[in-house]
């Protein structure tokens, strides 16, 4: 396989602002967040892993992170993990569960399993060399024993019940998985393959709901045919969405809703949100100039036409000023325009979780 098409298995959806705390009631308690997923929300877990391509603890990775550093965080800045932590008013910043200066304190109030490259197909997960979602699984249960072994069983069953859970995957399956490798192709066609993500996801839900969590936000798969890659791929020389990617993602979305709902009914005290990435971003891509962008269609990595991961180096030079522009790489938002979906974003679910 190429290293372009390699470095497909990496994902979408970071210049620092002040993020607005958010209002709980008086009732209401979130002491930690946990993520699963892949590089939309990755904040250094694969930085060790030689194994895959999708890394990026390099520059010009971190280029606009408390002074330039890059962390192996998919973007310029801070991702949504950092940034819906910060609007609870939890922490700063949400380590990488696989960070080796991770603190205990991290741990009381939340980590991150995220694995760029990592899907809700086990294959893709096989195919990127990611942490897989029972990888992720395995982490969290280790995690489980080392909280324990902090506050003690109840206080731990406490913080489980009451946290915030958030889990985003799909598109590595649909665009690297299903499209470009054409590894499931052969077995499936498109609405049998949105139920093997599906199955996947459903299974995965019942997992950590039954380790103890209860207030789990899903993201939708995101319009993935939009990003600059697919665009520069698939678009042709007006380099269009991609739409047979994005008729997969909203298929998907479909099943997923109403799985979420089929759980809630069926879990007791689940609290299980669809939450919907897909719209949103697509009016940014779309409409970019009504939201203070110059570029739509390319990232600020080298041309913005394919550059991600290991291609956007320090051959490639980033443009001048990222804030111009919708994507920080071909495949992941900048940190303005993860600021401009996550707080709307908690604003309008997040009174689904109480």
């Amino acid at each position: 396989m190429c290293t372009l098409m390699l470095l497909c298995l990496i994902l979408l959806l970071g210049v620092s602002c002040i993020v607005a705390t958010l209002e709980l009631p008086p009732n209401v308690t979130f002491p930690a967040v946990f993520v699963f997923g892949d590089s939309i929300m990755d904040t250094g877990n694969n930085n060790n892993n030689m194994k895959t391509f999708a890394r990026c603890n390099f520059p010009p990775y971190g280029k606009d992170f408390n002074g330039g550093v890059p962390t192996g965080r998919f973007g310029n800045g801070k991702v949504p993990s950092d940034l819906i932590v910060e609007i609870l008013g939890i922490k700063e910043l949400l380590p990488a569960y696989l960070d080796p200066n991770i603190q205990p304190s991290d741990l009381i109030t939340g980590v991150c399993f995220a694995s760029g490259g990592s899907g809700y197909d086990p294959l893709t997960s096989k195919i990127a060399a990611a942490i897989s979602l029972s990888d992720q699984i395995d982490m969290f249960k280790e995690y489980i024993g080392k909280l324990k072994g902090l506050v003690g069983e109840d206080r731990t069953k406490f913080i489980l019940a009451n946290s915030v859970f958030l889990v985003v995957q799909g598109s590595n399956d649909i665009s690297n998985t299903y499209f470009l490798t054409h590894a499931r192709q052969l077995q499936y066609d498109v609405p049998a393959y949105t139920d093997l993500m599906l199955n996947s996801a459903s299974n995965f839900l019942k997992e950590i709901y039954e380790l103890g969590a209860r207030r789990i936000g899903v993201f939708s798969a995101p319009p993935i045919g939009c990003v600059p890659f697919q665009k520069t791929i698939l678009g042709g020389v007006e380099r269009k969405c991609a739409e047979k990617y994005n008729d997969v993602s909203k298929l998907f979305n479909t099943k997923l809703s109403m799985e979420l709902d089929s759980l809630n009914h069926n879990l007791p005290n689940s609290r299980m949100v669809y939450l919907d990435v897909y719209n949103p971003l697509l009016d940014i891509i779309v409409n970019y100039q009504n939201y203070g962008y110059k570029v739509g269609d390319k990232g600020c990595c080298g041309t913005g036409e394919v550059e991600a991961a290991i291609l956007c180096n320090q051959f490639a030079p980033p443009c001048e000023d990222v804030r111009d522009y919708v994507f920080w790489d071909s495949f992941h938002p900048s940190q303005s325009v993860y600021n401009k979906l996550v707080d709307p974003l908690l604003q309008k679910y997040m009174h689904q979780f109480f």
